[in-house]
């Protein structure tokens, strides 16, 4: 990597970690789906996205970088976050599990991403 390539490191990194209760798997992976793609679009969003733990299908993570932790916060606001805010106790299996985390490697610009 080029020093020119690379981009400041995300001011905010997170890991959200959703576990659903076993009969409710589906619907909370549609719900939270179509969280991706609105969060994506906010600005201070440097990325975004969605997993499913291979070892446990009920556990679903999301890696999440954002410009500055104000950006974090106002995403936590947002309308489409409502649903699984409104139906936690009903689809979760234990509260979301939010962990901040400290980028400490250099952030590759995203043709570099890309390439890798």
């Amino acid at each position: 990597m080029s020093g020119g390539n690379i981009l400041p490191m995300p001011g905010c990194t997170i890991l959200g970690i959703v576990v659903a209760k076993p009969e409710k798997r589906d619907e909370l992976r549609g719900i939270l789906e179509a969280m991706v793609e609105p969060t994506r679009r906010e600005p201070g969003c440097i990325d975004y996205h969605f997993h499913c733990r291979g070892d446990d299908p009920c556990t679903f993570v999301f890696y999440e970088n954002f410009r500055y932790v104000v950006d974090f916060e106002r995403h936590l606001t947002q309308s489409y976050l409502k649903p699984l805010a409104d139906r936690g106790e009903e689809l979760l299996a234990r509260p979301v599990e939010i962990i901040r985390l400290d980028m400490i490697s250099s952030y590759p610009a995203p043709k570099e991403r890309d390439q890798a």
